[in-house]
């Protein structure tokens, strides 16, 4: 059973890019903007939304549980293993383990983390030194907040954290939620 990730039990801001064109692919992924979490993910996140919020942060979800279904279509459009696990192999968020997302400053606005969310190049990796004080900064305050909810960073994505042992997860398709994705 996944938990949805919405208002008001979770005080996050969702922008779930994949419902809509605006992702790497051009086209949606998922048929509806609804955000998933296996349940130890779930009570993570909300660790992970107290500690922003004594910062003065909030989070941006921008990815959560991604079906089988949904992690093909992304493979077929950027078919790259850095960034883009292989479907055959598994992904993270295909376990409902994974998320991406971003702070939020006080007024609603994404901190600058010097990529965007999705911007598959090595200035997306953590611990850049050619980024801005600021952006290294920021960078630096998503990965204290995320790690001591007890997320663990992806090296290749300043925006992906994932439950430790993520593998002990089975790998689920769009029936675990109930068909509403795809």
């Amino acid at each position: 059973m996944l938990t949805e990730i919405a208002l008001p039990d979770f005080d996050v801001d969702l922008e779930l890019l994949y419902a809509t064109a605006d992702n790497l692919s051009g086209r949606p992924i998922y048929r509806a903007a609804v955000c998933l979490l296996h349940p130890e993910a779930a009570r993570r996140l909300q660790d992970a939304i107290r500690l922003a919020r004594g910062i003065g942060c909030r989070l941006r979800v921008y990815d959560a549980f991604r079906p089988a279904e949904a992690q093909w279509r992304l493979w077929r459009a950027f078919p790259d293993p850095t960034y883009i696990a292989d479907p055959r192999l598994g992904s993270n968020h295909t376990r409902g383990v994974a998320i991406d997302l971003t702070l939020l400053d006080a007024s609603g606005r994404p901190l600058d983390m010097g990529t965007g969310f999705d911007a598959m190049t090595e200035r997306s990796h953590h611990g850049r030194s050619d980024l801005t004080g600021e952006q290294q900064r920021n960078r630096a305050l998503l990965l204290g907040v995320m790690t001591a909810a007890g997320w663990e960073h992806y090296a290749s994505e300043w925006w992906h954290y994932q439950l430790p042992d993520p593998e002990r997860y089975p790998l689920l398709t769009d029936a675990a939620a109930g068909g509403r994705l795809m």
